[in-house]
């Protein structure tokens, strides 16, 4: 896997925490990392960025960014506004493939969900994997509600012949209510597809240190860790 898109169900759940843990597996096990944010929406310029975070927590080698448009919309509404070019799928996808030909692994992040619009011409996080040919890593809520937008995004991915290695919780609460325990049961049967793992709440916070070391612990073994879904939801009590 040279690349892997990152996409979330939705927004503010967790794909920056979860990219971070998937680099620092990627990391620790020699590889080199890049992950690439293609539109950067909410911030000015200078501000700390997702992929910047991603860096500093995994320890990988590259943050890259290719616009950044101040009001925190979807891409294709924030370049409007701001009266400027958006990024389409085509260039996300060109600056994937040359940050994979010097890199070992690639991880493309998104803005929101799979079919967010990057530009006028309905672009979609969806084109650029569907370019690259590269596969999707799901991340989503825990909570209530999640099976019905993990399903939604699962079934998008399918109609559009792109693979789906698996889904993520991006933040796995302290005190799990009784949706999110019996979700880990039903998230994979929703998508699909594998669940890969579970990233604690708060995980982001932790020192780049201590992530790095714990996120093995956060992941299963098809993204270079060590978590086991049968041993975690039986603990959990799901």
């Amino acid at each position: 896997m040279g690349i892997v898109v990152v996409s979330g169900t939705g927004t503010e759940i967790g794909k920056t925490v979860v990219t971070a843990a998937v680099a620092a597996g990627a990391v620790a096990a020699g590889r080199s990392v890049a992950v690439l944010k293609p539109a950067q929406t909410g911030l000015a310029p200078g501000e700390w960025g997702d992929a910047d975070e991603a860096v500093r927590l995994s320890g990988a080698k590259t943050a890259a960014e290719l616009a950044r448009y101040p009001e925190p919309l979807a891409p294709g509404t924030a370049a409007r506004r701001a009266g400027m070019a958006p990024v389409g799928p085509g260039r996300a996808a060109e600056a994937a493939r040359a940050l994979a030909a010097e890199h070992d692994l690639v991880l493309v992040e998104g803005a929101g969900g799979l079919l967010v619009r990057f530009d006028e011409d309905g672009g979609t996080l969806a084109d650029v994997a569907r370019l690259l040919g590269a596969p999707v890593l799901v991340v989503a809520p825990a909570g209530l509600g999640t099976l019905n937008s993990t399903a939604l995004t699962a079934e998008a991915l399918r109609a559009r012949g792109i693979e789906q290695l698996g889904v993520v919780v991006g933040s796995w609460p302290a005190e799990p209510d009784l949706a999110a325990r019996c979700n880990l049961a039903d998230l994979p049967e929703a998508a699909g597809a594998p669940l890969l793992g579970a990233v604690p709440e708060g995980s982001g916070a932790l020192a780049p240190a201590a992530f790095r070391s714990a996120a093995v612990d956060w992941l299963a073994p098809a993204l270079g860790g060590t978590w086991d879904a049968g041993a975690f939801g039986r603990a959990a009590g799901a």
